[in-house]
């Protein structure tokens, strides 16, 4: 069923007019394959939606944004902010998880650091850096655009994508993230 939902979706990408034909057209019927196709794509605006991302990203996209949002996840962990998913189960008591050394090294921190790029030492590559990023992103935050870097903050990169937005190469979005 997948495989003829894939490659019915690969036709309808490639705009040639071509349609499925003998056996999986059949599965396309006996499976009800439009309605499966229907739920999918509900489910991937439903998933989009709650990230507050456009609906038509490409795959790639949509990974690079997840990596991306895992990276500023990981850092803000290691520095003791903990995003519970069901906090009344993972963290009845409603504690603060303190950030140590230990943790930061066990989360892995330490090693995505060093991976990431050095925060540019002149503005013009600065700015660009940040157009750059912004544009691979779509939409994103400034944490979330520092988190790319290393050896910059929120603080660093706030004024330039307001100036972008200032010179009209990027908008403001009303929940402060910023848009390409």
């Amino acid at each position: 069923m997948y495989n003829v939902l894939e490659k019915f979706r690969a036709l309808e990408a490639a705009r040639t007019g071509e349609t499925l034909e003998g056996p999986e057209k059949q599965i396309w019927q006996d499976g009800q394959i439009g309605r499966l196709k229907e739920l999918h794509d509900e489910i991937d605006a439903a998933v989009a939606a709650a990230y507050g991302w456009p609906a038509d990203l490409s795959e790639e996209d949509i990974l690079s944004r997840l990596v991306a949002l895992n990276r500023e996840r990981a850092l803000e962990e290691a520095a003791g902010r903990v995003r519970w998913l069901r906090p009344e189960y993972q963290n009845p008591a409603g504690g603060e998880v303190a950030a140590t050394t230990k943790d930061a090294d066990l989360s892995g921190e330490a090693a995505q650091s060093a991976a990431l790029p050095d925060w540019p030492k002149s503005l013009p590559e600065r700015i660009a850096a940040v157009r750059a990023a912004l544009e691979e992103m779509g939409e994103a935050s400034a944490r979330q655009i520092a988190a790319r870097y290393r050896g910059t903050g929120e603080k660093g990169v706030t004024p330039l994508l307001e100036s972008l937005a200032a010179l009209g190469q990027a908008e403001i979005l009303e929940d402060g993230r910023y848009a390409a």
